[in-house]
C-alpha cells in the first residue's frame, strides 16, 4: 500500500501572508489541525493549531480578548508556522510514513511531489490503514493461529486448509514475537466452529476465533 492511497488529495493550503485569525478559522470550519503552506505552489512551510498555540500569548497575560483577536489578525502564518517540514512523496510505501512521523514525534506528513504539495497524510490515515488490513469492519471470523516453528511454506498449508472448506479469507496478518509468530486470519463462508477444528486437528494451536459481524 502506498502513501498516495489513503492520503488526502489536493489538501486546503494557505500563502505565507495568511493572518493567523483566518488560518484558525479555516481549520475551525473544515476540522482541520494543520494546514501547509505555500509560495507559488511551492511547499514553504506548515502551520498547526499547537504551533499557533506556542506562538500565541497565554490567558495568563493582560491582553484582552480585544487585543489577541487584533494580534491574531494582524500575524501572519509565516511568523509562526514550521518550515523546517517533513515530507514524504505518493509513491513511498505506507510504512515508511508510519516510521518517519512516529521517528519525527509529528502527526502527519505533506505529500509532496516536484516540491509541490499533492495530499497530506496523518496519524488517522494511518490508523485507518491499519484497522482496514486487518479487516476489523467485514464479516465472517477471526481466527488467531500460534505459531511456534516458522518454515517456508506453511502460510500455503495454512491457507490451503481454509481452500479445502472453500472458505474465504478476507485478511491475513503474522505477527512476528521472540518465542512464536502470531498468524491472524479473517475468513468467510465457513463454520467458525468447524474451521477451528480443522485447523487443530492439522497440528495449528488456535489460541481464539471469533465470530464478527460488519460494522462492529
Amino acid at each position: 500500500m502506498y502513501v498516495k492511497d489513503r492520503m488526502t488529495q489536493d489538501p486546503y493550503c494557505i500563502t505565507q501572508d495568511t493572518a493567523i485569525s483566518k488560518a484558525l478559522d479555516i481549520m475551525s470550519q473544515n476540522d482541520f489541525h494543520r494546514i501547509p503552506v505555500v509560495a507559488d505552489g511551492k511547499l514553504v512551510g506548515l502551520v498547526t493549531e499547537g504551533t499557533i498555540t506556542a506562538n500565541t500569548p497565554s490567558q495568563a497575560t493582560s491582553l484582552s480578548i480585544y487585543e489577541l483577536n487584533y494580534l491574531l489578525s494582524k500575524t501572519t502564518v509565516k511568523d509562526v508556522m514550521i518550515k523546517d517540514v517533513q515530507t514524504i512523496d505518493p509513491d513511498a510505501l505506507l510504512e515508511e510514513a508510519a516510521v518517519k512521523m512516529r521517528k519525527n514525534d509529528i502527526g502527519c506528513l505533506p505529500v509532496v511531489k516536484n516540491a509541490s504539495v499533492v495530499g497530506i497524510i496523518t496519524q488517522n490515515d494511518i490508523f485507518d490503514a491499519f484497522v482496514d488490513l486487518l479487516g476489523y469492519y467485514n464479516g465472517g471470523a477471526r481466527y488467531v493461529l500460534e505459531i511456534s516453528e516458522d518454515h517456508p511454506g506453511i502460510l500455503s498449508n495454512i491457507t490451503e486448509l481454509f481452500f479445502n472448506k472453500n472458505a474465504n479469507i478476507t485478511n491475513l496478518a503474522v505477527y512476528r514475537k521472540p518465542e512464536h509468530i502470531d498468524v491472524v486470519i479473517r475468513a468467510n463462508n465457513v463454520d467458525h466452529h468447524v474451521m477451528g477444528k480443522i485447523l487443530n486437528d492439522a497440528g495449528y494451536k488456535v489460541v481464539s476465533t471469533i465470530e464478527t459481524s460488519e460494522n462492529e
